[in-house]
């Protein structure tokens, strides 16, 4: 067995001889590169199709490639079913007890055969626990459940948030994403919205793309709120009230509070931000398999989702540099009803659009179906890879091939490729790659992941027990003052030289100012050596007193607010707390001026990464997740690079000594047939000199000749056996270069870039280099509700 991952191959099952359709022990390696130009698996239930897709994502997970798999039928919860020892007890509480009793065994006995079987399995496919094991260590594994609390929620909150600017500067892809999140939100209230001809659809992308061109997000309650009362005046040439009436808007807002208000909905709230780079990497970079399970949703629901993760991954892609590898792979187990012939779902623009540009960004989709004839197949033009298994009507066979003259300019042999798809058997596919000469078939390999079926609530949720909520590390707060007794009813009077600000207050009534002295500065951060001239604002408050130490910069606290956003004055009639004379005291400022500039320089360094093997340093504002994401994908790169040069050094070599074994097999087959034609010759000489002696024909000549003949059928053999020889010294030239191939494959080193050690830089800024442009005192709104104060501030 191979080392599949030094070669970045996927390992999906073995040939299957053309004629006897028996099994051979050649191996199918799927170049995992070839991906980048997208894959479709089709195949009736049945067929072995789930299997294929889940052997195909063990692969990628094994090759440290992260996987999205949208799961409408619940099946790719498999892939957590992966158990390392291959105990029976690892098995015992998800097999069936019902296919147990049918089998005349209890539970237990059921859950020991079937350990037994998958081993045994394995072990005939090449594969064992261990590389389980690997696949664990290597990937995190997680399901996700949009809308329930079944497995790990993920929440649409941030589905309306403005989009990358890369994306915004696309325009066609802008617009692209407008209309889709207008659409697929619509369809959640059974809204068919043209985005020609549907006002609602209309109002809404206008609202979207005037709050998103402000570089502001929204959620679903402040889109409401902003349907009641938009802030625009115009749709088209139109004013808006004579394009959708006030009323009407009222309408189309209760229609979505309702449905914010629903049962149950609260679940789409809830969990892990709905976020490709999320879905793809944890936070310290290591590649997931996300299974997105959707088989509890309705129809709409489903749209939704998708059209909202599609959504995420094409922002998330735009954002990657370009690359010839495989970076990620989006998975669907089922496309029936998101790219159709005719209709145009929100889905469909944005796969046609994947399925355009991904391949620049080296990711790879793999969409499956069992419905081929409710394929858009001029959308799967560009799609490289097909894999075919059993097909059910003949109508199907013909959208395939159909398929498969479009992709490949009906540059094979049609009629053959129908014969060989009608005699597949189970677990059995055509493999047709462009990147490849010809189409092969091949059997599937045994899945690595116990193939339970589709998996229940209870069975995702104890799957999911063990998943540790997500941790957000929150960032300093100033802690909420006590309430104020007795609120002076206007600011104090402060020397002129002491700057005030106000943060803007939602409330206008009871609200009391609470004093925080504030700062403001830029900070350089420049090194030749690491290649970073970047600059960073901070903007921090923090509490003071009148005590030995009024002011301590460790307990500041940093706003999420830029300078011109800050007020010069406060709503008048209210409160406010008293203000320490510290405060008021404007030498002070200059000190704490002073003070902040020293704590900026030994608090605020930044954290550079260092890989000494790939000699690659993390840029600004790099996490070390995110560098090791970087890493490896660099390291992917430079494997596939290596393995290409190798390739195309032994091919050259390969196909010279094959074509020198394919002339000396001729030579073989030609000395054969001339000894054979010798043998026949002697024969008929020394019967025609018998037949000349008993006629009384003269003897010697005839004799004579037949001796000669016989004579020669020794030269014969030895042209044989020389020929013979020939073969066996090229055959053995082939295998001592497949040795030596396979030594240069085993001297490649696998990058792990989870295990790899990096070395920390600090950089700390230069005094110089950290202007503070300004200290002050900065008043905070609260709302005093009876004895404590609550934030009245956004």
């Amino acid at each position: 067995m191979e080392d599949f991952e030094k070669l970045g191959s996927f390992y999906l099952g073995k040939r299957v001889d053309d004629e006897s359709a028996e099994l051979q022990d050649e191996l199918i390696l799927y170049d995992s590169k070839d991906l980048t130009t997208h894959g479709v698996i089709i195949g009736m239930t049945g067929s072995g199709k789930t299997g294929l897709g889940i052997g195909l994502i063990e692969e990628a997970a094994m090759d440290s490639i992260p996987v999205i798999a949208i799961d409408p039928k619940g099946d790719l919860g498999n892939l957590l079913l992966t158990f390392p020892d291959l105990a029976a007890s690892d098995f015992e509480p998800w097999v069936d007890p019902r296919e147990a009793a049918e089998q005349g065994q209890d539970r237990a006995e059921y859950a020991a055969d079937t350990a037994k079987l998958w081993k045994n399995g394995l072990k005939e496919w090449g594969q064992s626990g261990e590389r389980i094991r690997k696949m664990r260590e290597t990937v995190d594994l997680t399901i996700y459940t949009p809308g329930s609390s079944a497995g790990t929620p993920l929440s649409i909150l941030q589905a309306f948030d403005a989009p990358s600017a890369a994306l915004m500067d696309d325009a066609d892809l802008y617009r692209e994403r407008l209309q889709a999140t207008a659409t697929s939100l619509l369809s959640l209230l059974s809204i068919d919205a043209d985005p020609v001809t549907s006002r609602e659809h209309i109002l809404i992308t206008n609202l979207l793309d005037r709050v998103w061109r402000e570089g502001r997000g929204l959620d679903l309650a402040g889109l409401i709120a902003t349907i009641q009362q938009p802030p625009i005046d115009k749709i088209g040439v139109l004013d808006l009230d004579s394009f959708f009436p006030a009323k009407d808007r009222f309408g189309l807002a209760m229609r979505l509070n309702n449905l914010l208000a629903a049962p149950g909905f609260e679940a789409w709230m809830q969990g892990e931000p709905l976020d490709a780079g999320k879905l793809l990497y944890t936070d310290a970079g290591k590649p997931r398999v996300s299974v997105l399970s959707i088989a509890h949703l309705n129809d709409n629901e489903r749209m939704f989702f998708v059209s909202m993760v599609l959504n995420s991954l094409i922002s998330w892609m735009r954002a990657q540099p370009g690359t010839g590898s495989l970076r990620a792979i989006l998975y669907m187990d089922e496309i029936f009803g998101y790219m159709p012939p005719i209709a145009n779902p929100p889905s469909k623009q944005l796969l046609l659009t994947l399925l355009k540009q991904a391949r620049a960004f080296g990711v790879g989709l793999t969409l499956s179906t069992q419905n081929p004839v409710d394929l858009d197949y001029k959308g799967l033009s560009n799609t490289g890879t097909w894999f075919i298994g059993r097909l059910q009507t003949e109508r199907d066979k013909a959208r395939v091939m159909e398929g498969l003259s479009g992709i490949d300019g009906g540059d094979f042999d049609l009629k053959r490729m129908e014969e060989t798809i009608t005699s597949l058997g189970k677990r059995r596919f055509v493999l047709h790659n462009v990147h490849e000469d010809q189409p092969v078939v091949f059997n599937t390999r045994w899945a690595m992941s116990y193939l339970a079926g589709p998996l229940t609530r209870d069975q995702i949720k104890a799957l999911s027990a063990d998943k540790p909520a997500p941790v957000v590390a929150a960032a300093p707060k100033v802690a909420a003052p006590a309430a104020v007794k007795k609120p002076v009813q206007q600011a104090p009077v402060l020397p002129p030289t002491i700057k005030q600000y106000y943060l803007p207050s939602m409330a206008e009534e009871n609200v009391v100012y609470y004093p925080l002295v504030f700062g403001a500065a830029d900070v350089v951060y420049s090194s030749a050596r690491y290649k970073i001239e970047n600059d960073a604002r901070f903007l921090l408050a923090t509490e003071v007193s009148d005590g030995p130490v009024p002011l301590d910069w460790d307990d500041a606290e940093e706003l999420e607010f830029e300078i011109d956003e800050l007020e010069s004055k406060g709503l008048s009639g209210m409160g406010y707390s008293d203000c320490p004379k510290a405060a008021a005291k404007a030498s002070n400022y200059k000190k704490w001026n002073s003070q902040l500039k020293r704590w900026l320089r030994s608090n605020r360094t930044i954290t550079l990464y260092k890989c000494a093997s790939l000699k690659l340093t993390s840029g600004f504002g790099e996490t070390e997740g995110e560098f090791r994401v970087r890493l490896q994908q660099h390291g992917n790169e430079l494997r596939d690079l290596k393995v290409a040069k190798l390739r195309k050094r032994y091919g050259s070599k390969t196909n010279t000594l094959e074509e020198r074994y394919r002339k000396a097999m001729q030579a073989v087959e030609r000395e054969k047939d001339q000894q054979k034609r010798q043998k026949l010759d002697v024969a008929v000489s020394f019967g025609t000199a018998l037949l000349g002696a008993v006629m009384g024909r003269r003897r010697t000549r005839s004799w004579g000749s037949a001796v000669r003949r016989a004579s020669n059928m020794g030269k014969e053999a030895g042209d044989v056996q020389r020929a013979e020889e020939t073969v066996r010294a090229v055959a053995a030239q082939l295998q001592e270069l497949q040795i030596e191939f396979q030594n240069e494959v085993d001297n490649l080193e696998l990058f792990d870039a989870q295990l790899e050690e990096l070395d920390e830089i600090t950089v700390k800024p230069k005094s110089t280099d950290i202007t503070v442009h300004v200290t002050g005192l900065l008043w905070r709104p609260y709302v005093q509700d009876g004895g404590s104060l609550e934030p009245a501030w956004e």
